[in-house]
């Protein structure tokens, strides 16, 4: 698989669908609102075991080798929302942060590689709303967005109005995604219209070019069948993308969670013809599972689906073991974790 630019418009942003979307041959267009249909809710079922064998066999796989290698691993750095989510984080951290965006492989690296024509840099940069300016303005000309994460994070559980106003301040500050969790006691009292009506109101409140990444906190819902359940309800309410988790929970990302999720997707999907992405975050450190879940989407989802605007890991540490593989990839050795900090 070989790394393709990524698509940017006039202004230097990044497109809705950089490469046509299409899902066993049917072309499909981005997610939009539609009703709330409670019988695809109550309809939803999970073969938990079935799950748990995809998975066993899925990582059980021949991995990719060599060049293949270096591309998948490529691949992933363009789909990784960078993200610094820390109570001690700081101005200075953050523009370091995007400057790692920016470039996020060593140049000696990009020339042994042989990728300069490909200006690779990550999917979007994921901070606090206090941060969301620093982040715009040291991106400022790069077409990376900057993705905030809002509504309460990470527990989700201030009142409505405030989590929606946060929401309107970073749009106005300059974040281009906007990333929010659900009331996760909605999906254990059941209360599908409840969670419907929520994230209508934090997509509307993104505006017309925000996108809206709905965090379902899967560690917290107990069940598979709540997951795909409530993937179900924030498709329908017009989420862009569904995201496992805050990275604050016990269990993060997970292949199960994941595998659940993206078949709700993939199912929506053909129902529908509205195409949404996926965002497994938490948890996910090192190269190897970078490929475990490129390989699922490609697997489950096809091509489309390796693209940032579909697919993005919430990761950051990942990074640096990427670093280091391509490193390996290039030089026959493995390099000091110190040589590839992140911020």
């Amino acid at each position: 698989m070989a790394l393709q630019p990524i698509a940017t418009t006039q202004n230097g942003s990044r497109t809705a669908h950089p490469v046509p979307v299409v899902l066993n041959g049917r072309p499909l267009e981005p997610n939009r609102r539609i009703p709330l249909n409670l019988d695809w809710v109550d309809q939803v079922r999970v073969n938990t075991s079935a799950v748990e064998r995809r998975v066993a066999t899925h990582v059980a796989r021949r991995t990719v080798k060599k060049d293949t290698q270096a591309a998948w691993l490529l691949r992933a750095i363009a789909c990784m929302d960078l993200t610094t989510l820390s109570g001690d984080d700081s101005a200075d951290r953050v523009r370091r942060l995007c400057a790692k965006a920016r470039n996020p492989l060593q140049r000696s690296l990009v020339e042994a590689l042989g990728i300069e024509e490909l200006h690779l840099t990550v999917g979007a940069v994921c901070v606090y709303h206090a941060f969301v300016e620093t982040a715009v303005k040291a991106l400022e000309g790069s077409g990376i967005p900057v993705a905030a994460v809002s509504a309460g994070f990470p527990a989700g559980l201030n009142p409505l109005a405030e989590r929606v106003a946060e929401i309107h301040r970073s749009v106005e500050a300059g974040a281009q995604e906007i990333d929010i969790v659900i009331t996760r006691a909605h999906v254990f009292n059941g209360e599908w219209q409840a969670l419907y009506d929520e994230i209508a109101a934090f997509k509307e409140a993104c505006g017309p070019h925000a996108h809206l990444k709905s965090i379902l906190g899967t560690g917290d819902l107990m069940t598979l069948r709540n997951v795909a359940r409530a993937s179900w309800v924030a498709m329908m309410a017009g989420a862009d993308f569904i995201k496992t988790s805050t990275g604050k929970e016990s269990v993060n990302a997970t292949l199960p969670v994941s595998l659940v999720m993206v078949r709700a997707l993939r199912d929506y999907a053909e129902r529908t013809g509205y195409a949404v992405g996926f965002k497994p975050a938490g948890g996910i450190r090192t190269a190897r599972q970078s490929l475990d879940w490129l390989a699922l989407m490609k697997d489950e989802l096809g091509r489309s689906w390796l693209e940032p605007s579909l697919f993005r890991f919430g990761a950051s540490g990942m990074l640096a073991d990427i670093e280091r593989q391509l490193e390996h990839h290039v030089t026959g050795r493995y390099s000091a974790a110190y040589r590839h900090p992140i911020a």
